[in-house]
């Protein structure tokens, strides 16, 4: 099971609204990111939307259950001669932890970037998934029933 957590979440939500705007993610304040997260067989997925974000400015680090996703927009190099009209797009630190169950394979995580979505892939552990228990009688026949 995936737990995420981010104290400052709904805090920030709640600026967003009274303020009418997004207050871009600063080096020394990350911004947290988009995230959709679901159950497909033997695995979670959990995709974070990082558009414009090159491949080498994202980060995953894993630590006793907790997977911290953490990647940097930086600002284009536009040269001398170009004058900004509008700048909305967020740029700075974005950052993300989740922790992972017990029942996860963090060992075995998969990710893959496309399009601007950071996609995992976090397999269920094997000691996690439903089993057969087979039982032995004294008659001696066997039984199996689902543990």
């Amino acid at each position: 099971m995936l737990m995420r957590t981010d104290p400052f979440r709904e805090f920030d939500r709640l600026a967003q609204q009274v303020l009418g705007s997004q207050a871009p993610g600063t080096w020394s304040r990350p911004t947290a990111m988009p995230m959709d997260a679901y159950r497909q067989g033997d695995q979670y997925v959990v995709s974070f939307d990082l558009p414009g974000v090159s491949p080498d400015a994202i980060e995953l680090d894993v630590e006793r259950n907790v997977l911290t996703v953490k990647a940097e927009r930086r600002p284009l190099e536009l040269g001398e001669d170009v004058e900004m009209q509008v700048a909305e797009r967020p740029l700075g630190v974005f950052s993300r932890q989740l922790f992972l169950g017990d029942t996860l394979d963090a060992d075995r995580i998969v990710a893959r970037y496309d399009s601007g979505v950071l996609t995992l892939r976090i397999p269920i552990a094997e000691q996690a998934k439903p089993r057969k228990i087979s039982i032995a009688s004294t008659e001696g026949d066997r039984k199996e029933i689902n543990a």
